[in-house]
């Protein structure tokens, strides 16, 4: 009789049940584990990407201010004298360039007064002539002179004479 109850269907039933309920609590403790793992998994994640956001925070914050500072050391840079007139010149250059490309009979005249003009120059550093821009500072800038000279062979009062009336 005692092998009987070992073979007989609810036995059998029994441990086919512990069978499944072994496989289930396998299965159960598996994924305990793993949804451990990615709940780890997880908070690391949201740990680095916290520590990422943080990083670029402060570094954006840092080139925030290293940009101001960068731009009020350009501002005054171009305030200094030596940049001042670099930038004067440029500004110059532009605009000489636009006024040959857009009035037609500036271009001759421009042309002239810019050749003259370095004949002066080199005359003034090869020393044949004094330097106009030293008695330009020490006696006041000659604010009577004209803006362009006067024409050969042309008094000075024709020449402002003939420039009012073409005026008119």
């Amino acid at each position: 009789m005692n092998q009987e109850i070992f073979l007989s269907p609810f036995a059998l039933g029994f441990y086919l049940g512990c069978v499944f309920l072994l496989i289930a609590t396998y299965n159960y403790l598996r994924l305990k584990s793993e949804l451990s793992r990615f709940r780890r998994h997880l908070s690391d994640r949201l740990e680095i990407e916290a520590e990422t956001m943080k990083k670029l925070k402060t570094d954006g914050e840092t080139l925030r201010k290293e940009n101001e500072t960068l731009r009020v050391k350009v501002n005054a840079l171009n305030e200094a004298p030596d940049r001042k007139i670099q930038r004067d010149l440029e500004v110059f250059a532009r605009a000489e360039k636009r006024m040959l490309l857009n009035v037609p009979g500036f271009a001759p005249a421009w042309e002239t007064a810019k050749s003259e003009a370095h004949g002066e120059l080199a005359e003034e550093e090869a020393g044949r002539a004094a330097p106009k821009r030293i008695f330009a500072r020490l006696f006041g800038g000659g604010g009577s002179q004209a803006a362009l000279p006067a024409r050969e062979g042309q008094p000075a009062g024709e020449a402002e004479s003939a420039k009012s009336g073409s005026a008119h």
